[in-house]
């Protein structure tokens, strides 16, 4: 299913025109770059998830920030809504797939479609490095930054679009990207502040960190495929938005405790707790089925 979807995606002039254009906008700024001597070189503040490296690195890395982070990962706000107000979900719970294989279909799409954009724009990343003087560690940072970015921002796209108005839709991914930099923040300095720098435990937090909140955007729009709620339970997706609001208390709120140490704990509970919210119960193997009754 996810490869269909990919290679359907890829034929589209939605992509191919798009695609193009990023690779004349790519070269120009590169020029543009080489002109105006703004390449820069590595630094202890070189690090996974360190956004102001895009800035700084000049119109390059800009470019392919606003591009593959932004601007094509938005296109997931889209990908749930067709799915559940036409009824296919319905389809798809009834075969093989899950919630869970519906979803990460959706994200795999997705994120591909961002990957093959950026991975398509290395050339000119190599002819940065053996031209422009940068160092190899930097452009290893702000491309692990671009990559990490847009499969949180993904995620959270793909969970906002299961709502059903474009107003809720809105509203739930501005709250999770208000929840995404605020639990990333509190985490990575925490974690900065500790090594004096972006070390090795620094990067294990952003790792944790594009876990934590990849799993709750997805597990915000697998909440929304549920086909049944008993009375008395609470909706499925009403918790993961309660979710998405407590993450950066939980997280600010173990690395104040550990002075620094902890936010990658908070980042592994809360991604956990995404994961495990919603989980449907299901009965023993070894317990019958009930009778027919015609």
């Amino acid at each position: 299913m996810t490869a269909k979807e990919l290679r359907q995606s890829l034929r589209r002039g939605s992509f191919v025109l798009p695609f193009l254009a990023i690779q004349a906008l790519a070269l120009m700024a590169m020029i543009a770059e080489f002109q105006i001597g703004s390449a820069s070189g590595g630094s202890e503040s070189s690090g996974m998830l360190n956004v102001w490296l895009l800035v700084s690195s000049g119109p390059f890395w800009m470019i392919v920030g606003t591009i593959c982070m932004i601007l094509m990962p938005l296109g997931g706000l889209v990908l749930m809504g067709q799915e559940l107000e036409e009824g296919n979900h319905e389809l798809l719970l009834l075969t093989k797939l899950n919630r869970w294989k519906v979803v990460v279909g959706k994200f795999m799409t997705l994120w591909g479609l961002s990957t093959i954009t950026f991975v398509s724009l290395l050339p000119y990343v190599v002819v940065r490095y053996l031209v422009g003087g940068v160092e190899w560690w930097h452009e290893a940072a702000c491309a692990t930054t671009v990559l990490g970015v847009s499969a949180m921002v993904g995620a959270g796209a793909i969970g906002a679009s299961a709502f059903q108005s474009i107003g809720a839709r809105i509203a739930v991914f501005f709250l999770f990207i208000g929840s995404m930099l605020a639990g990333c923040a509190a985490a990575l300095a925490g974690s900065a502040m500790v090594t004096g720098g972006c070390g090795v435990f620094y990067h294990f937090t952003a790792v944790m960190a594009v876990l934590c909140y990849t799993m709750i955007g997805l597990s915000l729009a697998r909440s929304r495929l549920r086909l049944a709620v008993m009375a008395y339970e609470i909706k499925p997706g009403g918790m993961m938005v309660g979710v998405v609001i407590f993450a950066p208390f939980v997280i600010g709120l173990l690395t104040a405790m550990t002075c620094g140490f902890g936010g990658f704990v908070g980042l592994i509970i809360m991604g956990l707790v995404a994961a495990r919210i919603d989980s449907s119960g299901k009965a023993p193997v070894q317990v019958p089925l009930p009778p027919i009754v015609y």
